[in-house]
Formats: structure tokens, C-alpha cells, sequence
């Protein structure tokens, strides 16, 4: 699973397609909880947890990024 910085849907959905890994691999929880900056990677993998969707020895991958990003 990928639990990205979040956001905003379209910078992960375009990621997804252009990276060509399926948009179910990505963990999203911004419509809920918006873009809360640092918080953003912690919350999205308590909200995985919670959900079901991570398991004990599963792989993760966080991915962050700042604004310099577009500099």
C-alpha cells in the first residue's frame, strides 16, 4: 500500500497514472480529513489501520513532499 502526503485527490490520482500502479494500491482519506499538512501521512495510516486495510507484516510506502516540489 502507498500512503502518500494528502493534499489533494487529483496530485494523487495523476501519480497513480502516470507511476501506472492501480489507484486502489494509494490509501486516501483527504475527502474526510482535508489536507492537514504534516499530519497528513500519520492520519492517513491510522485511518488504514482502522479500515482494514493494513495488516501486521504488510509493506507500506510513504511517500511526502513539500511545495518546493514545483519550484
Amino acid at each position: 500500500m502507498i500512503v502518500p502526503h494528502q493534499a489533494n485527490t487529483r496530485i494523487i490520482d495523476t501519480a497513480a497514472k502516470r507511476l501506472k500502479i492501480p489507484r486502489d494500491k494509494f490509501f486516501m482519506n483527504v475527502s474526510q480529513a482535508g489536507n492537514t499538512s504534516a499530519a497528513s501521512i500519520p492520519l492517513a495510516l491510522c485511518a488504514a489501520v482502522e479500515a482494514g486495510r493494513l495488516q501486521p507484516d504488510d509493506n507500506v510506502v510513504f511517500v511526502g513532499f513539500g511545495g518546493g516540489l514545483t519550484w
